[in-house]
C-alpha cells in the first residue's frame, strides 16, 4: 500500500471562501504541527479571489493535502459537512482559514483523548487576535462540558457562557471523534445553528480542555460573524437557500434555533430521566431570555476584563509566524 493511501488517524477539514488574506498563515500553522499523522482536506466554496491558487500550491507540495473546489457557493453549513464527509481519520478537526494554532495544539488534544476514552472532544483555551496577530482577548474556558452527566453539560452550555463580547469557548474547532460527528444531525442553517450543533455533540460525551491558550481565533471585518450581523444574513451565509425572507423570515429562523435544542435532546442517547432534565434546562433558558427583554430588565454587562493578553505571543508559538 502506498503512503498516501494509508488512513491517517486525524482528518483536518478546512472549508474556505475568499480567504486569501489569511489562508497561507492558517495552512502553515496546520502543517507546522508537532503531530503529523493527519490529512488536510482543503475545499474552496467557489471562491473568486486567489484562494484556489493558494490551495493548489500547497496541495502540490504536500501529499497529505487534498483540494476540492465547489462549482457554486453551497453555503458555509453544507461546505463544512462536505469536508467531514471526505474525511478518513478516526479523529476529525475543522480548521478556519482565518485562525492560527500553536505548534502543539493537535498533539496535546490527541493526548487528552487517548488518556480519556470516554471523552469525545478535546480543545484548548481560545484567545482572540486581530488582523496583525495581536492578542486582544484571552479568557479561560468557562463551561462545565467535562461533566459526566449530559444534562449538566447542556445546562452549562446554555447558561455559563453568557458574557457579551467574550470569546471563551470555541469547541467547534476542537479535535473530535469522527464516529460521534457522523451520528449527530449535520450543522443547520438557522440562527445560532452552531450552538445547537455543539450542544447535540456534547449530549454524546464529555469535552476536555488543555488549560493553555493554543488556539487563536482571528477577528476581522471579513469574518462571517462580523460580515453577517443580522439573523437573515447569518442564515444566508450558512445556506443560500435561506435567502427568501418570505419563506425564511427571522421569526422562523429563531424558532428553529429554539426547537433545535429540543430535537437534539430527542435524538441523543439519553435515559428518559436525562431527557426530562435536559428539557427543563432548555425551558428555563428560554424563560430567562424572554424575561430579560421585558421593560425594566437589564441584560448581562459587556466584557470588561480581556484576560492575559500581555503574556501571550502568537509569533512565539505558531509555526510559520516567527519572522512576522
Amino acid at each position: 500500500m502506498t503512503a498516501d493511501r494509508i488512513r491517517p488517524r486525524l482528518s483536518i477539514g478546512l472549508p474556505v471562501y475568499n480567504g486569501e488574506d489569511y489562508l497561507r498563515a492558517s495552512i502553515d500553522a496546520v502543517l507546522g504541527q508537532t503531530y503529523t499523522d493527519f490529512e488536510l482536506i482543503l475545499s474552496s466554496n467557489a471562491s473568486t479571489d486567489g484562494t484556489d491558487d493558494i490551495c493548489r500550491e500547497y496541495a502540490a507540495r504536500d501529499p497529505r493535502i487534498t483540494f476540492y473546489r465547489q462549482e457554486r457557493n453551497v453555503g458555509a453549513a453544507p461546505h463544512h459537512d462536505f469536508v467531514l464527509q471526505k474525511s478518513r481519520g478516526e479523529l476529525f478537526k475543522w480548521a478556519s482559514g482565518d485562525d492560527l494554532w500553536a505548534r502543539d495544539l493537535v498533539a496535546r488534544c490527541v493526548e487528552l483523548l487517548d488518556q480519556h476514552p470516554d471523552a469525545i472532544l478535546a480543545h484548548s483555551y481560545t484567545a482572540a487576535i486581530d488582523g496583525a496577530d495581536t492578542v486582544i482577548q484571552a479568557l479561560e474556558y468557562p463551561l462545565h462540558t467535562d461533566a459526566p452527566q449530559a444534562p449538566e453539560r447542556l445546562r452549562s452550555m446554555l447558561f455559563d457562557g453568557d458574557l457579551p463580547g467574550a470569546i471563551q469557548a470555541d469547541d467547534f474547532y476542537g479535535v473530535m471523534r469522527t464516529d460521534v460527528l457522523r451520528k449527530v444531525k449535520p450543522h443547520g442553517s438557522f440562527y445560532h445553528a452552531d450552538q445547537v450543533f455543539m450542544a447535540e455533540v456534547a449530549l454524546h460525551g464529555r469535552f476536555l480542555q488543555v488549560p493553555d491558550w493554543l488556539y487563536f481565533r482571528r477577528h476581522h471585518d471579513g469574518r462571517a460573524l462580523q460580515a453577517n450581523p443580522t439573523i437573515s444574513s447569518w442564515s444566508r451565509n450558512l445556506d443560500p437557500r435561506r435567502s427568501n425572507k418570505l419563506v425564511h423570515p427571522p421569526a422562523r429562523l429563531v424558532a428553529e434555533y429554539i426547537l433545535g435544542y429540543f430535537a437534539a435532546v430527542r435524538r441523543a442517547p439519553l435515559t428518559p430521566a436525562e431527557r426530562r432534565e435536559c428539557n427543563r434546562h432548555i425551558r428555563r433558558w428560554l424563560t430567562s431570555r424572554v424575561t430579560r427583554r421585558m421593560p425594566g430588565r437589564s441584560k448581562p454587562a459587556p466584557i470588561q476584563d480581556f484576560g492575559a493578553i500581555d503574556t501571550l505571543s502568537v509569533h512565539a508559538v505558531v509555526a510559520g509566524s516567527e519572522g512576522n
